[in-house]
């Protein structure tokens, strides 16, 4: 492929033959071409595998990925660290484990072994379990004649769960001679299909409906446990019975063959000598070094951070061993400390807890393969200097680049992520007399001087003078550089109606209204006391309810400061009258609203022009079922003559946003203004990034209106949304507001409907009147619509042909129930994402009472897999010193405070 042609030129590089003939162990090249470099690398050198470390997992990824572009995916893998700490009792994921073995198994055979492996530090000096080397994979093949019961042993014993359904990864399901399986290693599930012992059809199946799909000829599967319960295993485990007893209860486990949660932690004890990747290379490789400082430092983070976590946990699993005979050791527990793994427990030494993580400098100490240092900064005083250098920004400075490059002779290759951007790069391009040749998804054999349009995905672009080559990407052109996915807010669980009742809160009784909790009192009635609610009513009454009858009483959750009743009076009758009569009202207005919307003639959008294309294909991930069927029901709902009111339901991360994306893009291409209500500032102004970063290649202006902005800002804003500047508008209420026009509003899309209010509601008519433009097809948003605020439309209008025109989109993690009863009734289209993204993270909960170290466990977890902690604390008083208390237990991490007190 026309990428390696790119390599070859390379290779012959001054600066990396003296690299491969090893006059020179120090390679500087800039960041942006530092993948190249190394597919330059690889090309010039015979040897294999070359492994790449690098400081972090992230910079680990990102590498490989134009790594993979450049030699293929077959060419390079990636060996993942563990996400979990060092000692946890989860254990890591099944697909980092299965990844982990894949990687050594490859390195054993050179006919098998890829070019390039990618690692991060953590990963390398991690001790690899016993024998990983000698683990081979179950391969099945088309045609094949398989044993089903021993290969469903064989699975399990390599950790596999028999299920009634395979639905996740690391499971088995038999149904007479069908047996499904998920891989550690997979994309996806497997189907084996047998005709007595013989493979009759070997496909993949989709987990939302678990039909077959493309036959495969051939399939590895390969363990999902990285401490696979061997004899040796066992027999070391029960070993440690004797010389580890503070353990007894996991060696016990072991030394019985069982696969349990968290079994990796015990590792360390269960290796004979400490081993890792490098041990294992063959003298046919070469490791390369990235930011070895950096690395380094990431090292001993790790080996300090490890050495707390033991200190604390020998102390804690040491205690649980006190020999009652030995009051010795009674007093060494109660003091915190424990035997040191001796019999007789009678030593105050706490027990010694072996490494899961060895040095830095023990990478290389037991191997003899070559080693080159890479960095972007020349150090050293024999380093081959690689000139290389990244892209301007967008502009006329990068048009004359471009131009000037051509004019040298130089070959250029322009990547854009899709098919659909790609023609879009093509047009801005042509603008600046650039013409490529456009090769689509086909990489040519041979790029030869001049400009080269192909499909792939890159991280970032860069010029090598020297060579005659340069690559620009789509992010370098547009300017968009991809980062992490930011993840949408948590939904708030739902509070208990007595969680925190306390003395002076407002209740409300089914039969006398609402009175005031006074707090829980003892009485004794017919020599039996009892526990009952005390609450007060109007006139100094007083109503004793039994504890055992409090779901007669809700909290007041009214916005108002309401009178207390009066017990045996008629005000709460006359209330709960005056209430049915105002929903009967609503409902009434309800079925007005929604029997207009079926019959009112809405605007009808047209078919999806070539850009809608374009930005669904520059979607960086791959749809779910579920996804790619709410998004046509939406696209359908659009092009009819009739409103659209849809409501999509789907749990945090499942893709709504991306949905409410397209029905955007879709309405502004059809000169159509789009509105984005959501809840709070921060989700606006992290709707407002993704938009700008999607839509910056096309002339879409992205507005957001909260109260960050200053009062000029906001006027700008207000100003050129009346005047049909602004595309899509999103924000908080500030644009419910009535000095907020939308002349040509043509989409009203509700975030988190559940998460507005009645004021709300009321707001809303307003703002949705207030888009009247010229047709009538434009003239407002449906309030229920922008809606369901839980349904403005809920309040009423008089008018409420001015509002019913408007498509409206109400996405929702938790709907209201009117809204879901609406949707489930017909009244409303609804459409559900039950199927969660392919890589999506579990969320893991444990629910205990607070320990220090529990929380800086946790929080050292977070930390040693490179993310981010919310530390939640209930008291905006007391916030401070729990921050310091935090700092105290966890000093190297960074700790800023955030609560509702503060200033914006």
């Amino acid at each position: 492929m026309g990428f390696r042609n790119l390599a070859r030129l390379i290779a012959d590089d001054p600066m990396l033959t003296r690299v491969i003939g090893r006059a020179s162990n120090v390679l500087a090249v800039a960041e942006p071409a530092r993948a190249m470099a190394l597919d330059g690398l690889a090309e010039a050198s015979e040897r294999r595998p070359i492994l790449v470390a690098v400081p972090t997992t992230t910079e680990a990824e990102r590498l490989a990925a134009d790594l993979r572009t450049y030699l293929g995916s077959d060419e390079v893998l990636v060996f993942p660290a563990w996400e979990t700490l060092p000692f946890e009792r989860i254990s890591p994921s099944i697909e980092a484990m299965g990844n982990r073995l894949r990687v050594l198994w490859h390195i054993q055979d050179p006919e098998r072994c890829p070019k390039i492996i990618v690692a991060p530090v953590r990963a390398l000096v991690q001790q690899l379990g016993p024998h990983v080397e000698e683990v081979d994979p179950i391969i099945i093949g088309a045609e094949d004649q398989v044993d089903s019961d021993r290969l469903v042993r064989d699975l399990t014993d390599f950790g596999y769960r028999r299920e009634a359904q395979v639905e996740h990864r690391g499971e088995i399901a038999v149904r007479g001679s069908i047996v499904d399986i998920f891989p550690s290693t997979a994309e996806g599930p497997y189907r084996i299909d047998l005709w007595g012992d013989e493979v009759d059809r070997l496909c993949e199946f989709t987990i939302n409906d678990q039909r077959s799909t493309v036959d495969r000829a051939e399939i590895e599967i390969f363990p999902c446990r990285e401490l696979l319960v061997t004899e040796d295993i066992r027999e070391r485990a029960e070993r440690l019975q004797a010389t580890e007893p503070w353990g007894k209860e996991q060696w016990q486990r072991l030394a019985d063959g069982e696969l349990f949660d968290g079994m990796e932690s015990w590792l360390p004890w269960l290796t004979e000598e400490p081993r890792v990747l490098t041990d294992l290379l063959s003298a046919d490789a070469m490791v390369v070094l990235v930011e070895p400082r950096r690395m380094r430092d990431r090292g001993a983070d790790l080996l300090a951070e490890e050495a707390d976590l033991a200190t604390s946990l020998a102390r804690t699993w040491g205690a649980l061993y006190t020999p009652a005979a030995d009051p010795a050791a009674e007093d060494s527990a109660d003091a915190g400390a424990a035997g040191d793994g001796g019999t007789d427990g009678s030593s105050d030494e706490p027990v010694s807890f072996p490494q899961l993580h060895l040095p830095f400098d023990r990478l290389l100490a037991k191997t003899t393969v070559p080693a080159v240092t890479v960095s972007a900064v020349p150090e050293g005083p024999d380093v081959a200097v690689l000139a290389a250098s990244g892209w301007e920004a967008p502009g006329e400075a990068m048009q004359g680049r471009l131009q000037q490059l051509l004019a040298d002779g130089f070959r250029l290759v322009i990547a854009a992520d899709g098919v659909g951007s790609a023609a879009r790069t093509a047009d801005q391009l042509a603008e600046w007399g650039v013409t490529p040749t456009e090769h689509g998804t086909v990489v040519p054999e041979v790029f030869t001087p001049g400009s080269h349009l192909v499909v792939a995905s890159l991280e970032r672009g860069f010029v090598l003078p020297d060579s005659g080559v340069a690559v620009l990407t789509e992010a370098d052109l547009t300017g968009r550089r991809r980062a992490h996915r930011k993840a949408r807010p948590r939904k708030r669980q739902s509070e208990g109606f007595f969680d925190d009742l306390q003395p002076g809160n407002l209740v409300v009784h089914h039969q006398h209204g609402v009175g005031k909790f006074a707090g829980m009192v003892k009485r004794a009635i017919g020599g039996h006391e009892r526990d009952y609610l005390l609450l007060e009513y109007k006139g100094d009454d007083k109503l004793y309810l039994p504890s055992d009858q409090i779901d007669l009483i809700r909290r007041f959750t009214g916005g108002d400061s309401p009178s207390l009743h009066r017990l045996g009076g008629s005000d709460f009758a006359k209330t709960k009258s005056k209430v049915r009569s105002a929903v009967a009202e609503i409902a009434q207005e309800l079925v007005v609203l929604y029997q207009q919307r079926m019959t009112t003639t809405g605007h009808h959008y047209g078919q999806d022009t070539p850009w809608q294309s374009e930005v669904e294909s520059a979607f960086p991930y791959e749809l779910t079922p579920d996804q790619a069927e709410a998004i046509v029901a939406v696209k359908e709902d659009m092009e009819r003559p009739s409103p659209m009111d849809r409501l999509v339901v789907g749990d945090v991360g499942f893709g709504k946003t991306e949905i409410a994306l397209r029905a955007v893009f879709k309405a502004v291409q059809d000169g159509r203004q789009a509105a984005i209500l959501v809840p709070t500032t921060l989700l606006a102004h992290q709707h407002h990034q993704t938009f700008v970063d999607r839509f910056a290649p096309y002339p879409i202006r992205v507005e957001v209106l909260s109260r960050f902005l200053t009062a000029a800002q906001s006027r700008t804003v207000v100003q050129a949304a009346a005047a049909g500047e602004v595309d899509v508008l999103i924000g908080t209420h500030r644009i419910l507001s009535q000095d907020v026009e939308l002349p040509k509003l043509g989409l009203v899309v509700v975030d988190e409907e559940q998460r507005f209010g009645v004021a709300h509601k009321e707001a809303l008519k307003g703002f949705v009147a207030a888009a009247k433009g010229e047709e009538a097809d434009s003239s407002t948003g449906d309030a229920d619509g922008a809606q369901n605020t839980p349904a403005a439309a809920e309040a009423g209008s008089t008018t409420p042909s001015g509002r019913v025109a408007v498509d409206v989109l109400t996405l929702s993690a938790t709907p209201i129930p009117r809204t879901l009863e609406m949707s489930l009734t017909g009244i409303r289209d609804l459409s559900v994402l039950n199927t969660p993204p392919a890589d999506r993270q579990p969320i893991m909960t444990y629910v205990g009472e607070y320990d220090e170290r529990a929380a800086a466990e946790a929080i050292r977890r977070e930390l040693l897999r490179e993310g981010q902690v919310f530390f939640v604390h209930n008291r905006v008083q007391s916030i401070e010193k729990i921050a310091n208390d935090l700092r105290e237990l966890v000093p190297e991490a960074r700790i800023a405070i955030a609560h509702g007190q503060m200033d914006e």
